[in-house]
């Protein structure tokens, strides 16, 4: 049985760090090497990405554009927008107190100071086009399908989809272990690891903690619109929060929070329509951990950073994520053109949130699947005549 990718990204810090003190500087420049051809094919892939996922997604929403469809996705995006707002008040509040400005911003994470190790070579490959061009497109694309009901184009689409989900599964998270070994090599030669380190822990234990307060609040909602007690109904979607931090998986976990929401009160009908296509667009969970795992390192170099800034990237976001593939990691990689293009982060900037957010991407989909049920519960009292 192979080991899970979170054991294997812990496995590739610890041994990162450890190459960094004792390795040669020319064997680091070999993993600095790879790392520099595999972040420029990550840069190549987010637009692609976005342009796969998004698209179909709208496309297929908008086909069955019914009163119950369209109330789910716009209660979906709002509490992905909540979540993400949360997570930035609760974030600006707590991070300052835990996390000393500027404590790595003379580290790795700049690679145009010139730190070593240098790669040996670099190959440019330039994406086909921006991430915003890639959004714009998609949202146009998306909706002319929907409108033309284009089934050539959509199962064009769908085939796309399937292609770069499989370059994502065969290619990038297979390799991603390497690329953060590297990461983690550079900071230990930089001498910043142990900041980096002490960070990390701290801001997995916060981001716990807001996951819970989040689905106290999601079920409080849900509580006053149904009538019914939100604990009690929160406790009984237990078992899809549990199921998914083993799968990591939304679409996989969809059977047991079916059972779960059905035995809180929702009719199968409704269930069986809200259940599956939250696990598509409700990011709620994902959403509040890549907000708040990029805050934290903005604040970890100084970056300047404001609401106004995050409130459009938490804009985006909740619409980018969509349909993410369904591998451990798919949202924070489609979102890794928004934290480039909007918020100003590095290639190795992005390295570090990848290597952050899939240390907790157990969380950040148990919340998912469990605020599918606060929603299934809204959805069931909204159209209960």
């Amino acid at each position: 049985m192979k080991p899970p990718l979170i054991i294997k990204i812990l496995i590739a810090m610890a041994l990162g760090i450890g190459a960094g003190l004792l390795l040669p500087m020319p064997a680091c420049r070999i993993f600095s090497t790879f790392n520099g051809i595999f972040s420029q094919f990550l840069s190549f892939l987010i637009p692609l990405l976005i342009l796969g996922f998004v698209a179909p997604a709208i496309g297929e929403i908008g086909a069955g554009a019914g009163k119950i469809l369209v109330t789910t996705a716009i209660i979906a995006y709002v509490m992905t927008l909540a979540s993400g707002l949360f997570s930035y008040s609760a974030g600006a509040w707590i991070f300052p107190q835990l996390i000393t400005p500027g404590s790595v911003s003379e580290s790795v994470m700049d690679h145009a100071s010139g730190t070593d190790p240098t790669p040996f070579f670099t190959i440019e490959m330039p994406p086909m086009f921006s991430v915003m061009s890639a959004l714009v497109l998609a949202f146009i694309l998306g909706l002319g399908m929907a409108y033309a009901n284009s089934t050539a184009m959509k199962n064009w689409f769908n085939e796309f989809r399937d292609i770069i989900t499989r370059t994502i599964s065969a290619v990038i998270i297979p390799l991603l272990p390497v690329y953060i070994f590297g990461i983690f090599l550079e900071l230990a030669r930089s001498g910043r690891v142990g900041p980096v380190l002490i960070t990390f822990i701290s801001i997995i234990a916060v981001i716990f903690a807001m996951h819970l307060l989040l689905l106290l609040a999601q079920f409080a909602i849900a509580g006053v619109v149904s009538g019914k007690n939100p604990i009690k109904m929160l406790l009984t979607m237990l078992p899809a929060y549990f199921t998914a931090l083993g799968t990591q998986s939304s679409a996989a976990t969809i059977p047991v929070t079916l059972r779960s929401s059905i035995a809180t009160g929702v009719r199968p009908s409704i269930a069986g329509f809200v259940i599956p296509l939250c696990a598509t667009i409700h990011m709620s969970g994902s959403t509040l951990k890549i907000v708040a795992c990029a805050l934290a390192l903005m604040l970890m170099q100084g970056i300047p950073y404001s609401l106004p800034m995050f409130a459009g990237f938490i804009a985006l976001l909740g619409i980018t994520i969509i349909a993410a593939p369904g591998v451990p990691g798919g949202a924070i990689m489609a979102s890794l053109g928004l934290l480039s293009s909007m918020l100003g982060f590095s290639e190795a900037d992005n390295g570090l949130m990848i290597a952050l957010y899939i240390a907790m991407d157990s969380f950040g989909t148990a919340c998912n699947v469990t605020g599918d049920g606060a929603i299934a519960l809204i959805i069931n009292r909204i159209f209960s005549k």
